[in-house]
């Protein structure tokens, strides 16, 4: 199954633990294939580097390259402008485009109003681990 999760999930499974922590486990058994774009990449980069969550620099590139060996590298080829509150999350449906994703994981309401986009589901992390695999 392809998924693309959104940068609240990666930081927060890497961070926090709980549903998100629990998604990216499912990524690292291959069962499940986590897709992430160059733009997803630079958005939880600059997410972890706020100073707020005290990561050193090399703790973030370490996380970098773990996401980068674990999670499929996609290009988007279209741009989307759907989502107008808040633009960001449009990389977000481009990138789950580009991957033929079945899903979106994500705690960002913007994206959760959807509940379906181009015949991709929106889940959040804990309806996504009881979703059938």
């Amino acid at each position: 199954m392809n998924i693309v999760c959104d940068t609240n999930v990666l930081v927060s499974g890497v961070l926090f633990g709980g549903n998100p922590r629990e998604v990216l486990r499912l990524c690292s058994t291959l069962r499940v294939v986590n897709f992430i774009s160059s733009d997803i990449m630079k958005e939880v980069e600059d997410v972890l580097r706020r100073p707020k969550f005290g990561l050193l620099p090399e703790q973030v590139y370490r996380i970098m390259g773990i996401f980068m060996e674990t999670f499929a590298m996609v290009c988007p080829t279209i741009t989307v402008e759907d989502i107008t509150v808040d633009p960001d999350d449009n990389r977000i449906l481009e990138a789950a485009y580009a991957a033929e994703a079945q899903t979106i994981v994500s705690g960002d309401n913007h994206l959760l109003e959807l509940v379906s986009w181009r015949g991709i589901s929106v889940l959040t992390p804990a309806d996504f681990l009881i979703f059938p695999q």
